[in-house]
């Protein structure tokens, strides 16, 4: 893609009202040394030297929109305490309007704790809990929702299985979406095997979508057997899934788009390094649908959330990215 083009959509981006629907978590790493063994068990200790924590989940796709998108919106559920206040106050921070983020007495505030010596990921402690909305809250949801409708250019729903996205309310936002013809990008989790409909985009990884459509994954394979592995499997999501698109990110082969009846469009990985995986993908989607919503054929839509995904799986934790950084890739 040429310097100019990705100007060009740039701009157009700062005009963008993007809402996100979803889990949303705190992402906290303990960043340490290892130095030896623990005699009490064959476990290395680590000795700490920072903490940091950073928007996880639905917020995390949030913090990717913000430096390129005019307002984000985040809609989702999340618990009482001083953890809640450490996520909001790093989304406002960030210039992210968290309104729709609704608190919630019977609902513990999801956090993941990354322990990382050496730029490798340790162990990881989650804390969480796992069950669906009040019809209370499903009632706040779908009203904050309406009310941010008729400002918002495009909707992504990012479900990470934690309980918030049930099939009542991803149905209620998928048809209000489709009525006002605001796009809809969808991020699927195999364990919350939900019916989707009205989608523009669907964009399962690649160990999800092999699963979601009951097909083996043909393992280290040339990208070329790849690719034509992924016609079956493109035949199979469409007819499970009602959207109009498919974006199956490919770890270490980039990323396929897939069309009905289309041979799928390869874009290889852009990534120079890879240090961390984490929130590779809340970056595919938030730069694919904020290119689709500037009016990006999905080819270039494609391109574009590729690139930036090769940046962040370059960073260590929880990675964003800049849109000077995208254009400083787009030059190599």
């Amino acid at each position: 893609m040429q310097r100019d083009a990705l100007n060009h959509r740039l701009a157009q981006f700062r005009d963008l009202r993007v809402m996100v629907v979803g889990d949303v978590m705190l992402d906290r790493f303990i960043w340490g040394n290892v130095t030896r063994i623990s005699p009490e068990a064959p476990v290395p200790v680590v000795h700490v030297v920072r903490e940091d924590a950073y928007p996880g989940g639905a917020a995390n796709v949030a913090r990717n929109l913000a430096p390129f998108a005019r307002r984000v919106d985040v809609l989702g559920i999340t618990g009482q305490g001083p953890l809640t206040s450490q996520l909001l106050g790093l989304l406002h921070s960030a210039g992210i309007d968290t309104s729709g983020i609704l608190v919630c007495q019977d609902h513990e505030t999801i956090v993941k704790t990354r322990i990382i010596a050496r730029n490798q990921q340790m162990a990881r402690i989650d804390r969480e809990s796992i069950k669906p909305p009040s019809p209370e809250t499903c009632e706040r949801a779908l009203a904050w929702f309406r009310s941010r409708l008729p400002e918002t250019d495009a909707v992504i729903l990012e479900d990470y299985a934690k309980g918030f996205l049930t099939q009542d309310l991803v149905d209620a936002f998928t048809r209000e979406a489709a009525a006002a013809g605001i796009p809809v990008t969808i991020d699927p989790n195999p364990g919350n095997p939900l019916s989707w409909h009205r989608a523009t985009v669907i964009k399962p990884n690649r160990r999800e979508a092999f699963a979601a459509a009951n097909l083996p994954d043909p393992g280290e394979v040339s990208e070329a057997d790849l690719m034509a592995a992924l016609l079956p499997l493109g035949d199979a999501l469409f007819a499970k899934w009602d959207t109009r698109l498919l974006l199956i990110t490919l770890g270490e082969h980039g990323m396929a788009l897939l069309e009905k009846n289309q041979p799928a469009y390869h874009t290889p990985t852009r990534a120079r390094e890879v240090f961390d995986v984490s929130g590779a993908g809340d970056t595919a989607i938030a730069l694919f649908t904020l290119a689709l919503a500037a009016g990006a054929n999905p080819r270039e839509a494609a391109e574009i959330s590729n690139l930036a995904s090769g940046i962040v799986v370059g960073k260590v934790g929880t990675a964003t990215l800049t849109p000077d950084e995208l254009l400083a890739a787009c030059e190599k």
